[in-house]
């Protein structure tokens, strides 16, 4: 019995880095559209999202299987009720990414208001917080989800330069420009929501690997780190 549930739990990993990659795809996906004003790769990526919502499903379904037909305890229970909210997220990550490719077809038709700059940096510090996130699952990692919390700032930082230039530059100084400057404005924060789920991940795994829970209390995650480095 313990070793198939192993064998169960390796398989609900196994889904859910499949899931992950698509995600992380998407995002880079989503990005790419933008770069190159590509309304058919930003098609391709709402369309792709059909298939996370059907794994959603599956991960989801797989798990409460799990925790019905062996009940388990400690560790295998924190890390089958991880994996149901690591699901989540990413599903909610894979929507952000249809948010931003709808925005990039309300794009396309236009040239780019200004040269891309703090979106794709935003782009790349998503992509590698998620990558990080699903690393620290797997390898129960509490080092690097915690690296991943603290590089929330950054994100929020760079999403705020570039909203800031979008009004500053040019929404403040000629009304017209709203078109073009509201959908990179609503990109920028689809962006660091992804950041904020790769966080939330994170939490996640702190909670499976320590059984502490630091969700919506990020200071107890300083609290830990002191604790930690005096033992």
């Amino acid at each position: 019995m313990e070793r198939h549930l192993d064998d169960e739990l390796q398989k609900l990993k196994s889904n859910l880095l499949k899931m992950a990659t698509l995600t992380e795809e998407g995002i880079h996906n989503s990005i790419e559209s933008l770069k190159n004003q590509d309304s058919d790769l930003a098609e391709s990526v709402i369309q792709d999202d059909q298939k996370i919502d059907a794994l959603e499903l599956t991960i989801e379904e797989h798990a409460i299987e799990l925790l019905a037909l062996f009940q388990p305890m400690a560790s295998d229970l924190r890390f089958i009720t991880t994996g149901m909210r690591i699901n989540t997220e990413l599903e909610r990550i894979a929507d952000l990414n249809v948010n931003i490719c709808q925005r990039v077809k309300e794009l396309s038709s236009y040239p780019l208001l200004k040269p891309l700059v703090e979106i794709p940096q935003l782009a790349d510090v998503a992509k590698e917080m998620v990558r990080e996130a699903i690393d620290a699952f797997v390898r129960r990692d509490k080092e690097t989800a915690t690296k991943v919390i603290l590089t929330d700032k950054q994100a929020n930082e760079l999403r705020n330069k570039a909203m800031e230039q979008l009004m500053n530059d040019y929404l403040i100084k000629d009304g017209s420009t709203a078109p073009r400057a509201i959908p990179l404005f609503l990109i920028a924060r689809d962006l660091e929501r992804i950041c904020d789920h790769a966080a939330s991940i994170s939490e996640d795994v702190i909670y499976m690997v320590q059984a502490k829970m630091i969700r919506h209390h990020r200071e107890r995650l300083l609290a830990i780190e002191s604790i930690d480095s005096e033992e």
